[in-house]
């Protein structure tokens, strides 16, 4: 989950706190860029467009979420959600240095990306792999990820922690932390046994 439904609650959730230091290196660039200082409309138009383009990219992954997991496996397929999540760390969390506010909104896409990808693929991959006795069980864990990754996301935005103006680009970067855990720890894990079966036809594989 820490790949998967994780990345879609803190995504959602980190948001929140860094709002005025992103409007207002949103006013910086745009006054160094263009020498005249942006109405309050077009600031409130920017944020919007950062937050709501997460959906867009949400979307995306959602619908990418099927041919994937069919295509490479459930395993690959939740791998492959990590190349979005770093790519959206990377331009988001180099976004100040590079005096570029449109970093952030394509980091935004991608990171919605991710958590389209993960929270379906990990729903399927934990579903198939879990025992009969357990599968009920093993699926509320998607939704116990998007909680805690919800509370880490309202935990890093505290003002004590990464909330302030000097570090709101790490607090962006920060899904790049589960991304690696899960791109170092993923691997040693079992494929999908309905995955190896239908799609794959390895029965003993599976079994």
């Amino acid at each position: 989950g820490i790949g998967g439904a994780f990345q879609y609650g803190l995504q959602v959730s980190i948001i929140n706190s860094p709002a005025e230091y992103i409007k207002s290196f949103i006013r910086e660039t745009w006054l160094k860029r263009y020498g005249s200082s942006p109405t309050e409309e077009l600031i409130t138009l920017m944020w919007s467009f950062v937050v709501s383009v997460y959906s867009i990219g949400g979307l995306l992954g959602s619908l990418s979420a099927g041919y994937l997991s069919v295509r490479f496996g459930r395993k690959k397929a939740m791998l492959f959600t990590n190349i979005p999540a770093l790519l959206s760390a990377a331009l988001m969390g180099l976004s100040r240095l590079c005096g570029s506010f449109e970093m952030i909104i394509a980091g935004r896409i991608f990171s919605g990306v991710c958590g389209g990808l993960g929270l379906n693929i990990h729903l399927m991959y934990a579903g198939e792999c879990a025992p009969r006795k357990l599968r009920g069980l093993i699926a509320i864990t998607a939704s116990t990820a998007i909680a805690i990754g919800k509370f880490v996301g309202f935990a890093l935005g505290l003002r004590e922690v990464l909330g302030v103006d000097a570090l709101w680009p790490i607090l962006m970067a920060a899904n790049a932390l589960p991304a690696l855990i899960q791109l170092l720890t993923l691997p040693f894990f079992p494929d999908s046994p309905r995955y190896l079966l239908i799609d794959k036809k390895d029965k003993e594989g599976c079994i």
